[in-house]
């Protein structure tokens, strides 16, 4: 599981059976910091409820397959959440 931020849409006519009136969002991963962690990708939005701006929470590979019910769709990422807070202390701090 990993944070990111919804920077936009993808609009895609034709999709993948299972996949029919899912919002599909760039996202930008971000460490525990929101500082930016990687390249933009495209998550598919479990939620219904992510949009522009959003901080949220992903899950990649077999997981963001199995988050899309009632059926294994071939996606890499999925929106599972939207965050509203992050409470995250430095480990190397004494």
């Amino acid at each position: 599981m990993y944070l990111g931020q919804v920077i936009g849409t993808v609009v895609a006519t034709t999709k993948y059976e299972g996949l029919e009136g899912r919002k599909l969002l760039v996202v930008q991963p971000l460490d525990h910091n929101k500082t930016p962690s990687g390249p933009y990708e495209v998550a598919v939005d479990a939620t219904e409820q992510a949009g522009t701006g959003e901080l949220v929470f992903l899950v990649g590979s077999r997981e963001a397959a199995l988050a899309i019910k009632p059926s294994f769709v071939p996606v890499d990422s999925a929106i599972v959440g939207i965050v509203d807070s992050v409470d995250a202390r430095d480990r190397s701090a004494p």
